[in-house]
């Protein structure tokens, strides 16, 4: 990627939280956008937004159903390709979280269809839309390696994509497969997995962006990186 060409990243989830967040550090960078989320008018209203700073197109699905994702491959080629797919979006399960003993499959069952199956599905269908070079970047959690009580389902299934994510890059080494995790952030999800606790202490999504941003405009290799920790060793 150069500076002199126009720069094009796909976020998932991007009408709350840390998809937001990252979609309003691009566009105030001056990439061009592809967001979707769940629900059409909050993410009409992100789109009406961004629009005011950058080219935006928003399509709102569900990243599990197989036509959304042909809808965001369509907007992929028509943008003439993409340089970051940001695997964002990601569902929590229960509140507040069951032991794995009391875990009801069948929910389980959909955790793990919207945060593994669901990316992987995603880059299966823009594969021929990532231009040389491109970032996937998917987003995991310390979930995903520390054995929280009761994060029995959303931590395996991020623990899942992180080895998914692991494979990936040394499967397509011409790509920067980068597994991301956040930081602790004050956004719905971390409210709804602590629902009786005052999270007003946890940093905003915002501090986390500068992170991503190091991954998708440097020359990291692909890993597994702790977003402000890279934010943190910048100002360094």
């Amino acid at each position: 990627m150069t500076d002199t060409i126009t720069r094009t990243a796909l976020i998932t989830g991007a009408s709350r939280g840390l998809g937001l967040a990252l979609a309003r550090g691009l566009a105030e960078d001056g990439w061009t956008l592809i967001i979707d989320a769940r629900g059409e008018e909050g993410l009409e209203t992100v789109r009406a937004e961004l629009a005011e700073l950058t080219e935006v197109k928003a399509i709102a699905g569900n990243v599990m159903d197989p036509e959304h994702r042909r809808e965001l491959a369509g907007a992929a080629r028509e943008s003439g390709g993409i340089d970051t797919l940001v695997n964002n979006a990601s569902v929590l399960g229960p509140s507040p979280q069951p032991s794995l003993l009391d875990y009801p499959l069948g929910i389980l069952e959909q955790v793990y269809r919207t945060n593994v199956f669901a990316p992987l599905a995603l880059i299966q269908a823009l594969r021929d839309g990532l231009r040389p070079g491109a970032r996937v970047v998917n987003v995991t959690s310390d979930a995903a390696v520390e054995p929280y009580e009761g994060w029995g389902g959303y931590g395996s299934s991020k623990a899942a994509l992180e080895q998914l994510s692991n494979i990936l890059a040394a499967e397509n080494p011409g790509w920067r497969v980068y597994w991301v995790d956040p930081g602790d952030m004050r956004t719905r999800m971390h409210q709804e997995a602590f629902p009786d606790e005052d999270i007003s202490d946890r940093p905003l999504p915002e501090e986390s962006v500068p992170g991503f941003m190091d991954l998708l405009t440097g020359d990291l290799p692909s890993g597994r990186y702790a977003a402000r920790d890279l934010a943190l060793s910048e100002r360094e």
